[in-house]
């Protein structure tokens, strides 16, 4: 792999939308989401990372390295015993496997890390599939998005549709 990062970025990314809705807020009727002293339009982290990896998802085809953990309906538990699969554990021979070799847990998050690109650029924590003590672990990604906001305040519409 290339070398790691060592200095911090601060970037920022320009979208436009128009007569359009970035992220509804659900507990609101799906009204666009906003600051309720400011009136700017609000687009959460998660949101922004789900434009990401949506993307990558669709540019890369799932080509090695470019696959994306955190999908919709598919279960975690799914990658990560894929993970056991690839270094050889089994889920009735696990307490003794970490017995044998410490470094197991390692192998797993090394694992988790080459083949899943949203693990390697946002972090991710994979503790949901823990047996005898072994899971994937935790990995603190080098890309941390904040929440993003309009440049104007955002006026919401109500549009009636009659029919005759």
């Amino acid at each position: 792999m290339c070398e790691p990062i060592k200095n911090r970025y601060d970037f920022v990314i320009l979208f436009d939308v128009e007569n359009g809705n970035p992220n509804g807020d659900p507990d609101a009727g799906n009204m666009p989401r906003t600051d309720p002293e400011t009136g700017l339009g609000l687009v959460t982290d998660v949101c922004l990372k789900r434009k990401i990896r949506n993307y990558v998802e669709t540019a890369m085809e799932d080509k090695t390295g470019y696959r994306i953990y955190i999908k919709d309906q598919v279960p975690l538990n799914r990658s990560e015993q894929e993970a056991w699969a690839a270094v050889g554990v089994d889920a009735k021979s696990a307490k003794n496997l970490k017995k044998d070799d410490p470094e197991l847990d390692r192998k797993l998050r090394d694992f988790m890390c080459r083949n899943f690109y949203d693990i390697r650029t946002f972090g991710a924590v994979m503790t949901t599939f823990v047996k005898a003590a072994l899971n994937c672990g935790q990995v603190r990604g080098p890309v941390q998005l904040g929440f993003a906001r309009s440049v104007e305040p955002v006026v919401p519409q109500e549009i009636t549709i009659t029919r005759v």
